[in-house]
């Protein structure tokens, strides 16, 4: 099926128009179609959201830690980090593991991207403030502790690799219908249903656009499925989620950038 998105061009750093199909080619307009597997520029231009604690099994996986001080209960409202402009990398692009570091932990996210500036919205009016939807792996270094910032840990360089496109809003008529499926190493590692969100899209760009206005080109992580799959040096990772596109990026050596 021949779908409408929006990408970054090889040799260009705007975002355009192309068509795409569920093989994963580009076509252009007007032009020849775009088949080959070279890297593809991040298409995210805003500031990137992530979500913690969305997905139902994230919640059951902390048990009783959730209820321990400092907060002693689940939290009542998203609970948001940003993914800065040094996390951003796109679609084929290497990822560099740390030094000192044996394996991430991956975390494949759909990214829900505001078209247009986002404030107070009503739930039953929030798809209309989306652009459209991408692909995101919410890398991060396995830690244990939920209480604090986790900046050491998620904001690394190209711990953010998102595409290969946005595929336009019109083209997924609903959500909470996708799934997400990584791989590994072509091996399926793990596959989650947007429907086991505790806030679903609608609800949680209401939510946050309450106490905070997004902009154009922002987007809002809708939160990474409970036990994510952990990867080391050499491995292959896809996320794919249905109707939106397949992400692929390869883990090396930080010095091997």
């Amino acid at each position: 099926m021949i779908k409408a998105a929006m990408m970054k061009i090889p040799g260009s750093s705007f975002l355009q128009e192309v068509k795409v199909n569920d093989h994963g080619d580009v076509f252009l307009y007007g032009k020849a179609a775009v088949t080959d597997r070279r890297p593809l520029e991040c298409p995210i231009i805003g500031t990137v959201y992530g979500t913690l604690l969305n997905f139902s099994g994230e919640l059951e996986a902390l048990g009783e830690s959730m209820y321990k001080a400092p907060y002693e209960q689940p939290p009542k409202a998203p609970v948001l980090y940003i993914k800065p402009a040094n996390t951003l990398t796109g679609h084929l692009c290497p990822v560099p593991i740390p030094e000192g570091e044996r394996e991430l932990q991956t975390g494949g996210a759909l990214g829900i991207v505001i078209g247009r500036t986002a404030s107070r919205v009503n739930e039953e009016e929030a798809l209309e403030y989306v652009k459209g939807y991408t692909v995101v792996n919410d890398l991060t270094i396995p830690h244990s502790s939920v209480h604090r910032p986790a900046i050491v840990q998620k904001c690394r360089d190209s711990f953010c690799p998102a595409g290969p496109w946005i595929i336009m809003r019109q083209e997924v008529p609903d959500p909470g219908a996708l799934s997400i499926q990584v791989y590994v190493n072509e091996e399926l590692k793990q596959e989650t249903a947007m429907s086991g969100l505790i806030r679903p899209v609608q609800s949680l760009i209401a939510e946050v656009t309450e106490f905070m206005t997004l902009l154009e080109g922002d987007v809002l992580l809708a939160g990474v499925p409970g036990n994510p799959p952990r990867v080391k040096e050499g491995d292959v990772v896809k996320i794919s989620i249905t109707g939106v596109g397949t992400l692929e990026n390869r883990f090396i050596k930080e010095g091997e950038l």
